[in-house]
């Protein structure tokens, strides 16, 4: 089976059609590693797009898109026009008058084969107004930022000691 390797090509899709393609992700970002753990790669590897890939890696989508289309023979390894997102994702005013109700461990959770995203779904859902979740991560947790959007969420996100701090509140801020 192949698969049009572009931005919203999804990893688990990827890793299906081109086994091989695992190591030259490992090579681009240690990020990457995580994929070897069969729960991330059934939940993240499912709903990440390389686009999203990326951002987590800290690594050039147009450069990731090149390697990995040359190392299964794909002609075109240049891709046009791509950006990669800013270090924060979303406002931060509103931050700074929340109070911080609940901490979560991505790494920890993922370790013990649970995918954070019920977890910070529940907790959102039990805020109060001005309340809000904080979820710690080794990589920026692109998918789950966006799947909270869709959800309503408010959402923030910075980079912060080697990793990552995303703060979910209710919408409506």
């Amino acid at each position: 089976m192949r698969v049009a390797i572009g931005p919203e090509t999804r990893v688990g899709e990827l890793l299906e059609a081109y086994p091989e393609v695992e190591g030259v992700l490992m090579e681009m970002a240690p990020a990457f590693a995580k994929l070897r753990n069969p729960v991330v790669r059934r939940t993240v590897g499912k709903v990440a797009t390389l686009e999203q890939a990326a951002k987590i890696g800290g690594v050039s989508l147009r450069e990731m898109i090149g390697r990995i289309r040359a190392s299964v023979g794909v002609d075109g390894a240049e891709v046009a026009d791509v950006r990669m997102a800013g270090e924060e994702c979303g406002e931060e005013g509103w931050i700074e008058k929340a109070r911080v109700v609940e901490e979560v461990d991505a790494d920890a959770m993922l370790e013990r084969g649970v995918h954070p995203i019920g977890r910070i779904r529940e907790a959102v859902g039990a805020l109060g107004p001005g309340e809000v979740v904080v979820l710690r991560s080794s990589f920026r947790p692109e998918p789950l930022i966006e799947t909270m959007r869709r959800a309503g969420a408010a959402v923030s996100c910075r980079a912060e000691g080697g990793g990552w701090v995303t703060y979910f509140g209710r919408g409506g801020w």
